[in-house]
């Protein structure tokens, strides 16, 4: 039986009970009355079955009107107790005038009318309890508001945005049990009122004080849901600082009715600006029916990047990992939500030269998003050789394939740390983008660079770290207290990477792209952050502790050259960066040299080599680096 046909039989089975009850509920009414008669005469057959048949079409048509037969009966609750007492008055004041009009022919009309609905109503309930007993073993759950042993909940956000999550919360599933004690209306208006039952305890400034009535009265510190407004940046701070003083989990809910109703507070949250959601249009424009082809697919940019162009349409995709476990992951995953995708994940390293020429030659790709890379700045500065043959033959390595097969677009991920690199990480990005963008002005083929801040939640980035310090009661780490970073999401960081793309194959040559992320955040507020959202106070509960800058990290990053030109784009928050791309056959030489040196494993003459092809890296920063790991 399909999953539709089973719901159609539930609600017919369940308005056929409550018809028959009704229906038996005024027979034994009849009975009654024709009982309790002195003298009592032959039993009325006439007028019973008559008020029966009466009775029970009106009773159909109040039900259907309610839509009582949707109700599930194991989840039943409060709001479906007071919707059933509803569809009951409104039958009764159906059938109300039919008996008046058939008042000659009914005895007792209006006595039987009040017994009927007494057991017809005691019927109702004590179907539906024995249904809720079996499933939850607390049949009397019907009749609370509050289920005693729910999760309690203090709703903040403004009344606009709280009907509908108030509405949801008070509609029993068999995934949620919350315990909606009252809402804090960020706009301070309507105090001592309420929605739906659900009153208005205060305003922001109320918070504590409301926080500390419920603690008390029922027991337990409740958790603190933010929606709406409530979800502003500025607002969310205020509400952070009086929850954790508190002990108070604060927690998010989404308004939107296919949304995930409670979660956990997104990274999107914790930017100092409003998340960035860039236009698709022309993105959709360029991959659709496109071949497409992603390194380092199964990474945590990489699998975002195949999931985006995956819901895009292309014609083909073929994703490039050097991590089976990270592959596989992402191939089953598309496999089963894109079954009709042509999809080929294959495994491979980007150094491999003549593998990556493989795959390219297989794929004949007309789009290709270079995401592998080796990131983590400290680990980079002891293993110099990789991070060269990784970040730089690896892309040079892509590059000539793309443009080998004909390929109409290159897009590479950097980073904000090839802005006047310190590290070898940011050097060798810095030496990519040069290097990329000299083999596609050779072979004509547009390729973008993409620049990006900090991801929030990727691998080996600051906050899962955080969160595992956090979970393991302290302390949190901060290299340094004035340490400030560019943040962007997941979904922000894939994004620009395909909007990129698709802006620079319009322009039709090579530039670097950056996303308008307002002001750098300071590293501490983001962990400070971080320890009120569990609902603890930094510096008290968790300690806070400065280790000191690691090799090769920086106090603030920037995202451009003094040098470089910015230019808005068409697209809201995107930059487009003019850069001076070395024109010198010496430099070609160098970059062989260099990877040559690499592939040796000869540290010193590497770091030498990348000093003097990246000037703004510099001889003197290579040699530093090269006594710190010796």
């Amino acid at each position: 039986m399909t999953p539709q046909r089973a719901a159609r039989r539930a609600m017919f089975l369940t308005l056929g009970f409550d018809l028959s009850a009704a229906a038996g509920a005024m027979i034994v009414a009849n009975v009654l009355f024709w009982w309790a008669d002195e003298p009592r005469g032959l039993f009325p057959i006439g007028s019973a079955l008559l008020s029966t048949v009466c009775f029970t079409a009106a009773v159909a048509a109040g039900f259907l009107v309610l839509r009582i037969q949707t109700q599930v009966w194991r989840h039943i609750g409060w709001p479906d107790a007071v919707r059933i007492m509803q569809a009951i008055a409104l039958s009764g004041l159906i059938y109300l005038p039919i008996a008046g009009l058939l008042n000659g022919a009914l005895s007792h009309p209006w006595g039987i009318l009040l017994t009927a609905l007494l057991i017809w109503t005691i019927c109702l309930f004590t179907g539906r309890m024995v249904a809720l007993s079996r499933s939850t073993r607390k049949p009397m759950q019907i009749f609370s508001p509050i289920a005693r042993d729910a999760r309690p909940i203090l709703l903040v956000g403004d009344v606009a945005s709280c009907i509908g999550v108030i509405r949801r919360l008070q509609t029993p599933t068999e995934t949620q049990n919350f315990r909606l004690l009252g809402l804090i209306d960020t706009d301070g208006n309507d105090f001592g009122r309420a929605i739906r039952g659900v009153p208005i305890m205060g305003g922001l400034e109320d918070l504590s004080n409301v926080i500390d009535v419920l603690s008390v009265r029922y027991e337990h510190t409740p958790w603190v849901a933010v929606t709406g407004a409530a979800r502003d940046r500025k607002t969310m701070m205020q509400i952070l600082e009086t929850t954790s003083a508190h002990g108070a989990q604060i927690m998010a809910l989404s308004g939107e009715e296919t949304a995930q109703l409670l979660e956990k507070v997104r990274p999107a949250d914790l930017l100092a600006r409003a998340e960035r959601s860039l236009n698709i249009a022309p993105v959709r424009d360029r991959i659709e029916g496109a071949r497409v082809l992603i390194t380092g697919g199964g990474g945590t940019i990489g699998s975002e990047l195949a999931r985006q162009v995956a819901g895009l349409h292309p014609a083909q995709l073929t994703i490039i990992d050097s991590c089976e476990f990270n592959l596989y992951s992402i191939d089953m995953e598309l496999t089963k939500k894109f079954p009709e995708m042509e999809i080929s994940s294959r495994l491979g390293d980007v150094r491999d030269s003549q593998r990556v020429r493989d795959i390219f030659q297989n794929a004949q790709p007309e789009v290709v998003i270079h995401a592998a890379a080796l990131k983590h700045v400290p680990l980079m500065e002891r293993n110099v050789c990789e991070a060269i043959l990784t970040n730089v033959a690896g892309a040079v390595n892509c590059a000539r394939a793309a443009a080998s097969v004909g390929a109409n677009s290159f897009v590479f991920i950097s980073t904000d740390k090839a802005v006047d690199p310190d590290n070898v990480m940011g050097a060798t990005k810095r030496l990519a983008e040069i290097a990329i963008s000299r083999i596609a002005e050779e072979a004509g083929m547009a390729a973008a660079m993409v620049r990006f801040g900090n991801v929030l939640g990727s691998s080996g980035s600051v906050v899962p770290l955080f969160e595992r310090q956090i979970a393991e009661g302290g302390p949190v780490t901060i290299t340094d207290m004035g340490v400030t970073r560019y943040f962007m999401t997941v979904e922000e960081a894939s994004s620009l990477v395909l909007q990129a793309g698709a802006l620079q194959h319009e322009c039709g040559n090579s530039d670097i792209y950056v996303l308008d992320m307002g002001e750098p955040m300071p590293i501490l507020q983001l962990a400070e952050t971080l320890i009120r959202l569990k609902g603890l106070i930094p510096g008290v509960d968790i300690e806070i502790v400065q280790t000191g800058l690691r090799a090769g990290e920086k106090m603030h990053e920037a995202l451009t050259y003094e040098h470089e030109t910015v230019t808005r784009t068409d697209v809201d928050g995107v930059l487009r960066v003019a850069s001076r791309t070395p024109s010198s056959e010496l430099f070609d030489k160098q970059l062989s040299a260099l990877i040559e040196a690499a592939s040796r494993r000869e540290r010193s003459e590497a770091l030498r080599m990348l000093g003097m092809i990246v000037p703004e890296y510099g001889v003197e920063r290579a040699a530093k680096a090269f006594k710190d790991i010796a």
